[in-house]
């Protein structure tokens, strides 16, 4: 009995001596608190701050707490918002397939073409230079070129191929959707570069061996491997063109409309409600383009 007494009084010192400790479970969730913080204090609640707003009245004079859902049947029951809405998608889908076409291409030229790495990362840089301006003088950089009277219709004119200056040059759609190429390309460059730089270069000499000629290796090897990266900056560049505004606004020359630059026109109208109820449409809109783009590839391969 003494011996059994003595022991459970050591295995009771010993665990009292014992440091605590917390379950694996807890302690992922504190390592991830801090993250999780910053991001519901500057991501959701801005978002469930909006969600509100987009149910309140709101008159000339101010806007007034309330739910209605007022603000919501003029948004989606107006022709306009339709219309602008398909606007939007217009240039979210040729920016897109160009920033894809010209994004590719680059990409594989400077993870298959350019041999050093030294050579490649000079070359990536130099594409960087110019994101170390800002988008909008980036952006006023085309007026001078495109204009009435711009380097290119002056080229045109004086060698004689137009009888005339090219109005559409400017303050058009096709100025639109080219500022967005120059402006978006990079960020599907940078995902697709550094997804083609991880493919083993033995699966190309596999290929080879087997038969395979350098279209069919593309087909078959390289672009099935870049799905992730293409798939990543397909989110980029969907998500900054159906949120941008600025450049809709000044290479129209407001001729044109998208649902952020009538966001911001609602703004400087004090319809802030109106407003909250488009960027929550827009919101769902980017979700579900985003959802189906991870339906199709899996970017976990990626990250």
């Amino acid at each position: 009995m003494a011996t059994i007494a003595s022991e459970q009084t050591v295995s009771a010192a010993a665990a009292r001596s014992r440091p605590f400790r917390l379950a694996p479970w807890a302690i992922s969730y504190l390592q991830a608190m801090p993250l999780i913080v910053i991001l519901g204090f500057f991501f959701i609640l801005p978002i469930l701050m909006i969600a509100v707003v987009s149910f309140w009245d709101y008159d000339f004079a101010g806007i007034y707490p309330a739910f209605l859902s007022m603000n919501y049947t003029d948004t989606l029951g107006s022709w306009v918002t339709w219309k602008t809405y398909l606007n939007t998608l217009k240039f979210a889908a040729i920016v897109w397939g160009l920033t894809l076409f010209i994004g590719f291409w680059v990409a594989y030229f400077l993870a298959f073409h350019v041999r050093r790495t030294s050579t490649q990362m000079i070359l990536f840089l130099v594409c960087t230079v110019p994101f170390m301006t800002s988008n909008i003088i980036r952006m006023i950089s085309w007026i001078p070129v495109l204009g009435r009277n711009g380097l290119v219709n002056s080229a045109l004119v004086s060698s004689g191929i137009v009888p005339q200056p090219i109005e559409w040059l400017l303050y058009s759609d096709f100025a639109v959707v080219l500022a967005m190429v120059h402006l978006y390309t990079l960020f599907m460059v940078t995902p697709i570069f550094n997804t083609l730089m991880r493919i083993d270069r033995s699966l190309f000499e596999a290929a080879r061996d087997a038969g395979a000629s350098g279209w069919q290796v593309l087909w078959n090897v390289v672009i099935p491997l870049a799905k992730p990266g293409i798939a990543i900056g397909s989110i980029f560049v969907l998500t900054l063109v159906m949120a941008d505004f600025s450049t809709v606004q000044v290479m129209s020359g407001g001729q044109s409309a998208s649902v952020a630059l009538m966001m911001k026109n609602q703004m400087s109208l004090l319809q802030y409600p109106a407003a909250a109820a488009n960027a929550v449409v827009l919101l769902v809109v980017v979700l579900l383009m985003v959802a189906a783009i991870l339906r199709v590839v899996d970017i976990r391969k990626e990250l």
